[in-house]
């Protein structure tokens, strides 16, 4: 009996593409980039690894909550929409934001309490829209 193909989607599949992202990372990037995950499923017990855009995310309930990445001097994570952006307010100040993301520094400690308040806004974003 041949054994069935591997699937290219999936849960397994996007566990696996997020390790092979991280395993391309240069060690200070790989380290930073694999904090913000962690502290991302910290705050979202639920969460499980994502991969969508060639880039590592974050999924609950099935739904894309948020994505990282990893960069030469910087880490990233988005999208940091309107709503996270005032649930966060002058915290963010500190951090390059764009439209949609926020940077951190490579040579700077991740801003935790940040991230994790980050990521929980995001998910009361999520958890609106999807009761509407």
């Amino acid at each position: 009996m041949t054994p069935a193909p591997k699937s290219s989607s999936g849960p397994a599949a996007d566990r696996a593409r997020v390790r092979e992202y991280l395993a391309k990372q240069p060690p200070d990037t790989r380290r930073q980039v694999r904090r913000i995950r962690d502290l991302i499923r910290a705050a979202v017990p639920r969460a499980v690894d994502g991969f969508s855009y060639g880039i590592p995310a974050v999924r609950v309930d099935g739904r894309l909550l948020l994505w990282y990445a990893g960069w030469k001097a910087h880490c990233s994570i988005y999208p940091v929409t309107p709503a996270v952006r005032r649930a966060l307010g002058r915290d963010m100040t500190k951090y390059v934001v764009s439209k949609g993301t926020i940077r951190f520094p490579l040579d700077r400690p991740l801003p935790a309490p940040l991230i994790r308040r980050l990521a929980k806004a995001r998910l009361a974003e999520l958890t609106r829209r999807g009761s509407r």
